[in-house]
């Protein structure tokens, strides 16, 4: 599969497309270049994060490598974060801790231990809320497994991701980006719950992947947060479409 994709189109069918309107550091992100996958997660190519994110390429099957970290602290708390107003996809949205894609450079797309996506982790874990990396190494990523969906940001924008799903306990300090990260708040798993029951009575707004995860699987993996090897699950990847 060959994607389109240049500084002038952006998209396939979207020659032109003009992001005047939205946050300029924003834009300036959207010219990364994402892992293009096939449905078995098998690595076929390479397009901007704009690219991926359209609407029109998602409902032609265009599918990208992403990950979800949920942080917690040594209370077993977990770190939530609200994603800033300048966000071009889920604006304003509660979600985990940090969610985001590998890039298509040598060092993201490496597979051997899940290396590729733990170190894109720890990458964007620094650039959304400051968290050096000496507080969260590479070897303290537990990978439990993976979940494929997709879902609309707005008319124009979504999500299509086979997303990994990792887990870090750590202790850390925050210097938060704002221009990434409107919040951050450690809740508990009865007030992670709370949140969930009362989202829509207090207009809460969640992440679609997010609400997915703690749908299926978070109560449950947090439980044996100290105990994790028995969650894992690399061989399946959960249609949650």
């Amino acid at each position: 599969m060959m994607v389109e994709d240049s500084d002038n189109t952006g998209a396939q069918g979207a020659s032109g497309l003009d992001l005047s309107a939205y946050d300029e550091e924003q834009v300036r992100l959207m010219g990364e270049m994402c892992i293009v996958i096939d449905r078995d997660d098998k690595a076929i190519d390479a397009a901007s994060k704009k690219t991926c994110h359209l609407m029109t390429n998602i409902s032609k099957g265009l599918l990208h490598r992403a990950f979800s970290v949920f942080l917690f602290n040594s209370k077993n708390e977990l770190l939530l974060q609200q994603r800033a107003v300048e966000k071009i996809t889920f604006p304003e949205h509660y979600t985990n801790t940090c969610c985001s894609h590998p890039l298509a450079t040598p060092l993201e797309l490496e597979e051997t231990e899940q290396l590729g996506v733990k170190r894109a982790a720890q990458r964007k874990l620094e650039h959304e809320l400051g968290i050096k990396p000496e507080q969260v190494p590479l070897d303290s990523f537990e990978y439990l497994t993976r979940i494929h969906y997709v879902a609309p940001s707005d008319g124009m924008w979504g999500e299509h991701e086979i997303d990994y799903i990792l887990f870090v306990k750590a202790d850390v300090d925050l210097d938060v980006n704002e221009n990434e990260v409107m919040s951050t708040r450690y809740v508990s798993m009865d007030e992670m719950k709370e949140i969930i029951a009362t989202a829509e009575e207090k207009g809460t707004k969640l992440t679609p992947w997010f609400r997915l995860i703690d749908e299926n699987f978070l109560y449950k993996w947090w439980a044996q947060i100290d105990d994790l090897d028995k969650m894992k699950d690399h061989e399946t990847i959960h249609r949650l479409l």
